[in-house]
């Protein structure tokens, strides 16, 4: 198994260039790489003699970000080439040239530089971590020694688009509630700062005793007034701060994600579907020919929580250590009863991965079911929410006026 010994490659960047030809005439361009040098020895064996080279600032020096989609469609394209019966070098030329992303394609020339000074796909994809995961390598490695990496490839743009529609069911589950919360208290804030101030005058020329409620909307509006600021930089700042913490120490992200899961209803959907995830990579894995010590390390990878990740060292541990799967999961106690049992049936009938891979679907198809169910739960709450929130305010802005015409 290749692992980096690179860390991650550094971010591509654009560069404007100038100079002369081999005939002397003057020509400039732009080129795509991460460091100056790269582009002074690309333009030397164009043979141009390079005046000077400059980093473009602003809008257009973006490359693009490289995200899960653009890893999946390479692999597909990759595999669709393999299978026509084209090498490999030729078909990492054939990508990277259609490629529209400028950081995409730098990555695939990239590669291919590297296979072509004597890597194999896997080591030169191991020198790139953040892009490719363990699951990918160990798949590529595994393809590379059977001779079947185009099959391999296509597991793994299967794999990947599967985790990705889960991860999107998820995010979808995490946004709605966001979304909801932030509307409301955007309202709540603007009626109290921008409408309540013009009844607040209106009530001092009344001299009257003005009824509790009333009082208690004022004082929040005064109160909004006065520290409206100071709440939107809490508001901004804490999840920046979250983010930073727990990408900054692992002890905090552990107890983020094992906070998440202890969330009432999102705390379910992202328990099922680490559950989906583990059973998935370990699924593809098994079924390419890895090793389960191997396919576990993958699989501790992509659960994206911490908490999961933990939890499948101890397995993984327990495995080398002799114990079938099965009971290694049920020690973990994150597993429900239904998938170690599914698991245990697997490793008896010698079908642990089609076994995983329908634990898999079914943990999925309940995600997409609680999603479903959440979200058609929140429009009518968001209404509700909203309604009494405006109500309220409305009531304690005009009890005075009826209690003044009542007085009458």
């Amino acid at each position: 198994m290749p692992h980096s010994h690179h860390g991650d490659a550094p971010r591509p960047y654009r560069w404007r260039w100038a100079g002369r030809d081999a005939d002397g005439r003057r020509i400039s361009g732009e080129s795509v790489a991460t460091r100056r040098e790269d582009v002074a020895r690309h333009l030397a064996e164009q043979r141009i003699l390079v005046r000077r080279i400059q980093r473009k600032r602003g809008m257009g020096a973006r490359v693009g970000r490289i995200g899960p989609r653009d890893i999946t469609l390479f692999a597909r394209q990759m595999a669709t080439l393999l299978r026509a019966g084209i090498p490999v070098l030729q078909g990492l030329g054939v990508v990277a040239k259609g490629v529209e992303k400028p950081a995409m394609r730098l990555l695939v020339e990239t590669l291919s530089k590297e296979v072509t000074e004597g890597a194999s796909v896997a080591e030169a994809l191991g020198r790139h971590p953040r892009h490719f995961g363990g699951l990918f390598i160990h798949l590529v490695a595994a393809g590379e020694q059977s001779g079947t990496l185009e099959r391999m490839l296509d597991r793994v743009a299967t794999h990947k688009e599967k985790i990705e529609r889960l991860q999107g069911r998820v995010r979808r589950a995490l946004w709605y509630p966001a979304v909801v919360l932030v509307t409301g208290v955007a309202v709540a804030a603007l009626l109290l700062v921008k409408v309540v101030p013009r009844f607040e005058g209106l009530f001092r020329d009344f001299g009257a005793e003005l009824p509790a409620l009333t009082r208690l909307t004022l004082s929040l509006s005064q109160a909004v007034q006065h520290y409206w600021g100071w709440g939107l930089a809490l508001a901004i700042g804490l999840p920046l701060l979250v983010h930073a913490g727990q990408r900054r120490s692992a002890a905090f992200a552990g107890h983020l994600h094992a906070l998440a899961l202890g969330l009432p209803v999102l705390g379910d959907i992202l328990d099922k579907s680490c559950v989906a995830r583990y059973c998935r990579t370990l699924a593809t894995t098994l079924g390419a020919g890895v090793p389960l010590v191997e396919g576990l390390e993958s699989a501790a990878g992509a659960t994206g929580n911490r908490t999961f990740s933990t939890a499948i060292g101890h397995i993984r541990r327990e495995v080398l250590d002799g114990q079938p799967l099965h009971v290694a999961m049920r020690h973990s106690r994150h597993f429900p009863a239904l998938a170690t049992q599914m698991v245990a049936i697997g490793e008896e009938s010698g079908t642990l991965d089609q076994m995983l891979e329908r634990i898999a679907d079914h943990y999925e198809q309940e995600v997409d079911d609680r999603v479903d169910v959440l979200t058609s739960l929140l429009e009518p709450a968001v209404i509700v929410i909203l309604g009494v929130m405006v109500g309220g305010l409305v009531v304690a802005m005009y009890l005075p006026i009826f209690a003044l015409g009542g007085a009458i």
